[in-house]
C-alpha cells in the first residue's frame, strides 16, 4: 500500500469574498427601449439563444449563442436584440470583482468570449443558481455563493481572464449620484454646499473623492456639461448668445464666455460662425 499526500496552499481568494447579487434570465423584446447605463456592480451575460447587439460607449459587438460578456462596474452598455431573431440570455450581477482579459485593454472594462467548449460547464452553474433563487430552499444563498466562486474560477482557467478581488467602494456609490445628479441638473446653480446636502459627506471629501472618480471636480464636471449644451445651441439655433448663456445655466455672460474660450479654444460667437450651417 502507497499513500500520496498532496498538501493544499493557503488561498487568498476568502480575503474579499465577491457577492451575487442578482441572477436573471432575459429574452429580447423588439417593445423594449434599451438605452447605455452602468451599475455599481460587474455584470455577466451569458447568451444562451440566437444572437443579437452589446454595445459599450459608443461601439457596438455582435453577440452570439455561447458567448460571455463581462463589464466592469461603471462602464455605460446596454444590450439589444435584433427585429424577429431570438435573443436570450442570463445575466448576473456581482458585487466586489473586477474582470479584464490579459489579451484585451485593461481599460476598456468588457471582456468578450465563446464558451462553447465549455458550456456545459458554464450552463450547469448558472441554471443551478437561478434554480435556486427561484426555488429559495435551504441555505439557498450559500449554495449560489459558493456555485459564484467555482464559476469564477472556471472563467479564468478557459478565457485566460484576470480577476482582480477588492472591496465594494462606497465613495464611487456617492460619486456616480454626484454625477448622475449633475447630469440632471446642471442648468441649476449647483454648489457644493447643495452636493454635500444632497450625500451628506463634507464637501472637500466630495472633491477629492470625485477628481478620483473623473479627474476633474464636480463643478467643473457641471461646467463641461453646460459648454456642451451650449455648443448644440450656438450650431443648431438663432438664438442670442446671452440666451444660450442663461438657458445653460450661467448667470452672467462674459463669465461663460470665459469658460467657454477656455474650455473649446474660441469664443461662442467664433464657434457659431464655424459650426454654423
Amino acid at each position: 500500500m502507497s499513500t500520496h499526500r498532496f498538501q493544499l496552499e493557503q488561498l487568498n481568494f476568502d480575503k474579499t469574498r465577491p457577492k451575487l447579487l442578482y441572477i436573471t434570465e432575459s429574452s429580447f423584446d423588439h417593445e423594449w427601449n434599451s438605452t447605455l447605463h452602468t451599475h455599481l456592480c460587474t455584470e455577466i451575460f451569458y447568451v444562451t439563444k440566437g444572437h443579437g447587439l452589446f454595445s459599450l460607449d459608443n461601439k457596438t459587438y455582435p453577440v452570439k449563442e455561447d458567448d460571455l460578456v463581462i463589464v466592469n462596474p461603471l462602464v455605460s452598455h446596454t444590450e439589444r436584440g435584433i427585429e424577429n431573431v431570438n435573443f436570450e440570455y442570463i445575466v448576473m450581477g456581482i458585487e466586489g470583482i473586477t474582470f479584464f482579459s490579459k489579451e484585451q485593454d485593461e481599460e476598456q472594462g468588457c471582456s468578450i468570449a465563446n464558451y462553447y467548449e465549455y458550456k456545459h460547464e458554464v450552463l450547469f452553474y448558472l441554471r443551478t443558481m437561478l434554480l435556486e433563487v427561484k426555488t429559495k430552499d435551504v441555505e439557498y444563498q450559500s449554495l449560489c455563493q459558493n456555485l459564484l466562486e467555482v464559476l469564477i474560477i472556471n472563467l479564468m482557467r478557459r478565457a485566460q481572464i484576470k480577476l482582480e478581488v477588492s472591496p465594494v467602494n462606497k465613495a464611487n456609490k456617492d460619486c456616480v449620484f454626484i454625477e448622475k445628479y449633475i447630469d440632471a441638473h446642471f442648468k441649476e446653480d449647483i454648489t457644493l454646499d447643495k452636493l454635500s446636502e444632497l450625500t451628506f459627506l463634507n464637501k472637500y471629501h466630495i472633491v477629492h473623492a470625485f477628481k478620483q472618480y473623473k479627474g476633474i471636480s464636480p463643478i467643473s464636471y457641471m461646467i463641461q456639461k453646460r459648454i456642451h449644451e451650449a455648443k448644440i445651441l450656438l450650431s443648431t439655433t438663432n438664438l442670442q448668445i446671452s440666451e444660450i448663456s442663461y438657458i445653460v445655466g450661467f448667470t452672467s455672460q462674459s463669465y461663460f464666455a470665459q469658460a467657454f474660450k477656455k474650455s473649446v479654444g474660441i469664443s461662442p460667437l467664433q464657434y457659431r460662425k464655424d459650426h454654423s450651417n
